[in-house]
């Protein structure tokens, strides 16, 4: 409680009284000093008595010094971490990753040995897919509006081309969807128009057109066996990067791109994929001979790897780990075609070189 009315009492004017001493001590003398300056003689005693090291006030307690602090432990004493260490882990589910690739595998190996043409329609509405997914990351990472009508509709048109008119087909329907992304993109302001057609033309190339050499694959007597070759190496090369990177990966192979991968890595790739190549060139493909599936297995092995850097490095630039969601374990299906899309080019050359398109 703040109570004003209370004073402490007035202290008395005056020589007589001492702070120290109380009211009725007698004051000291004043005495000179050898330098004929005048000092009061308790000033000196007190003086004296600090000199000494002693209190002029018995209870006073005399300052604590503080307590010292005990020096840190030599580095070879410093407590050590008794868990133990942590295993590697995939960055993705697993189960969800192997339960939606096998699905997709199925609906894959189904229509290409029922009716090729339903395999057509697969690889469209992947096209058409991956599409959307690359428009629509480009719109809202980086304000690119690359037109998507024109470039799904060159994209199913470019796919089926290929299929039926071969690599001319496929050059064709390429040149009349650039024009259609130039022409359409024209119906809104001109701002930014070099940069979404430019976008545009690139989304067109990099997935229908890289995708309608897998439907020229499927154009041969043999082709449903040169589909599954192609698919067989590029997911072998994947699974072999990323089990001998994981268990003996130390050295990065793009560190600044993806971080993830290895130079041991890419040799597991390389190794599994041309034994894959060994096997299917000697036991799928017509006149095909186990050492032309080591050339094989060995390109699919480098082209699968640049893809999957090429996505990464887009990836990168626009800020996101994955294309899209649709895929529980895999992302996107963009995330999906990263590795087979530069590859099915690779995959046709080699192939008609060896043993002709026919």
């Amino acid at each position: 409680m703040n109570d004003t009315s209370w004073q402490p009492e007035p202290v008395p004017a005056g020589p007589a009284y001492d702070a120290q001493a109380g009211p009725h001590t007698r004051p000291m003398p004043i005495v000179p000093d050898a330098a004929g300056r005048d000092f009061d003689d308790r000033e000196a005693r007190d003086r004296g008595a600090a000199a000494d090291g002693g209190s002029l006030f018995r209870a006073e307690t005399p300052p604590q010094e503080p307590m010292p602090s005990p020096p840190p432990p030599p580095p070879s004493q410093a407590p050590q971490d008794s868990s133990p260490p942590q295993k590697k882990r995939a960055g993705r589910d697993l189960r969800a990753a192997i339960g939606v690739g096998v699905g997709l595998g199925a609906v894959i190996f189904a229509s290409l040995f029922i009716v090729k043409a339903v395999f057509v329609g697969v690889v469209v509405v992947a096209v058409v897919v991956g599409l959307w997914e690359l428009t629509s990351r480009l719109q809202e990472k980086k304000g690119i509006k690359a037109p998507l009508v024109p470039l799904a509709i060159g994209g199913a048109a470019m796919v089926i081309a290929g299929y039926v008119r071969g690599a001319e087909g496929a050059w064709v329907a390429m040149a009349l969807t650039a024009l259609a992304v130039l022409v359409w993109r024209m119906t809104e302001p001109p701002e930014d128009y070099l940069k979404d057609v430019t976008a545009g033309v690139f989304a067109a190339f990099y997935v229908p057109f890289l995708a309608t050499f897998v439907a020229m694959l499927l154009t041969a007597d043999d082709g449903p066996q040169r589909v599954v070759t192609f698919l067989v190496l590029t997911v072998v090369s994947d699974t072999g990067a990323y089990a001998v990177g994981w268990r003996f990966g130390k050295t990065k192979l793009a560190p600044r791109i993806s971080p993830g991968k290895t130079r041991e890595g890419l040799l597991g790739a390389v190794a599994f994929a041309m034994g894959a190549g060994a096997l299917c060139m000697e036991f799928l493909i017509d006149g095909g001979s186990w050492w032309q599936g080591l050339v094989l297995g060995f390109a699919v092995a480098v082209s699968a790897t640049l893809g999957d850097l090429g996505e990464s490095m887009i990836k990168r630039d626009l800020g996101i780990k994955d294309m899209g969601t649709l895929l529980p374990g895999h992302g996107g299906i963009m995330d999906r075609l990263d590795s087979l899309l530069p590859t099915a080019p690779v995959v046709w050359l080699l192939l008609a070189a060896f043993v002709g398109t026919g």
